[in-house]
């Protein structure tokens, strides 16, 4: 299994992605599953808030991109069904992030409901550098919580960042002590399930109502621009290259 799913206490639903051999990145068989843990978690009216966190003191280093170098396409990407149905979930998502946060990794975040990362953590958005363009909604929400430049140095030239700058540029909440972000997000959680399921229900739905359309959009034109570039020789060559360390 490429996940583990657990409910540590009651009402709160535990999803932790295991690929530790991979530095948990994520590949079709982790989205999928990813996918169908979120979709169970929202329809179990005993679950209240969801923290998703990684194995082994790693959020997660990505897409697999041994899967980016099938060139083939047909229907949605399952990265891409996982984030609408992250999107969709209508309980609360808290992610915890300690070690690497890479690509989708980060921009993940920007569809949870709260995030918080340990004093270690490193992110990167490193999409130039493999010869693609931002992906999962980022081209739109990374403006709209960290300001144009910022998103814009984030996004272009591709270095890594800090908890703390992460914090600062909205991805996550608050930077914590290293190691104690699972213990921090299982703390909001708490607080969250102990709270009137429909209240944060109609306060989620309230919260994206008015943007919701446009993030749907941009996800949908990244996703085409992205694979386009995706299946081009700049982009096979650099993962082919990264691979090859």
């Amino acid at each position: 299994m490429s996940i583990r799913v657990a409910d540590p206490e009651p009402g709160i639903r535990l999803v932790t992605i295991d690929r530790l051999e991979r530095r948990n990145a994520l590949d079709r068989v982790t989205y999928a599953s990813l996918t169908a843990a979120f979709e169970t978690a929202g329809r179990d009216a005993s679950v209240r808030a969801l923290v998703l966190t990684g194995a082994g003191e790693c959020f997660t280093a990505g897409n697999d991109l041994k899967d980016f170098q099938d060139v083939e396409t047909g229907g949605a990407s399952p990265g891409l069904t996982f984030l609408r149905t992250l999107r969709a979930c209508p309980i609360p998502v808290v992610a915890a992030v300690e070690g690497h946060a890479v690509g989708i990794g980060t921009t993940l975040l920007l569809h949870c409901d709260l995030a918080y990362a340990g004093g270690g953590a490193r992110f990167r958005l490193p999409f130039t550098a493999l010869g693609l363009s931002p992906e999962g909604g980022s081209s739109y929400l990374l403006p709209l919580v960290a300001g144009a430049k910022r998103a814009a140095e984030l996004l272009m030239l591709g270095e890594p960042f800090t908890a703390e700058e992460a914090a600062a540029a909205g991805l996550v909440n608050a930077a914590v002590p290293a190691g104690t972000a699972l213990e921090t997000a299982l703390a909001k959680a708490r607080a969250l399930a102990a709270l009137p399921r429909i209240s944060i229900a109609a306060t989620k739905q309230a919260l994206r109502r008015g943007y919701d359309d446009s993030v749907a959009r941009a996800l949908d034109a990244e996703a085409e621009v992205f694979h386009a570039l995706r299946r081009g020789p700049e982009a096979q060559a650099a993962f082919a290259a990264f691979l090859r360390r």
